[in-house]
């Protein structure tokens, strides 16, 4: 079972991918923006985050840039618009391991979350 921490500051999409990822057996934790986000790294040490890029107070890319600076082993997954590629692009190349597009696609998210879980915890996920 995976820690997985959703970083949106959309609370219908909060609960969403809340109820999806412990269907599919995770533990999972939520903030509202980048600053509950760093907390919640610190406290409870995530496996994976799926990181909205678009939030007030702090954007998905600088909680990027914070989170680098803290050496953080959590694997992040951005989520963005279908017409905001190049910032998912730009946030890759800053460190998150992978994206996904807004509306979230499960199939393709739930691609996206085990192939990365299995990099990091093998075939325990």
């Amino acid at each position: 079972m995976a820690r997985i921490l959703v970083v949106d500051d959309e609370p219908g999409i909060l609960e969403f991918l809340e109820e999806e990822l412990r269907l599919w057996g995770h533990k999972v934790e939520k903030a509202g923006n980048g600053r509950e986000a760093i907390e919640k790294v610190r406290s409870w040490n995530p496996h994976l985050m799926l990181l909205d890029v678009r939030m007030p107070e702090m954007d998905g890319i600088e909680t990027l840039v914070r989170l680098a600076k803290m050496n953080h082993a959590t694997a992040i997954v951005m989520m963005t618009a279908v017409h905001e590629k190049d910032v998912a692009e730009q946030a890759m190349a800053l460190g998150a391991s992978d994206y996904v597009t807004k509306p979230v696609q499960l199939d393709r998210l739930r691609m996206v979350v085990e192939t990365k879980l299995i990099e990091i915890l093998g075939a325990d996920v």
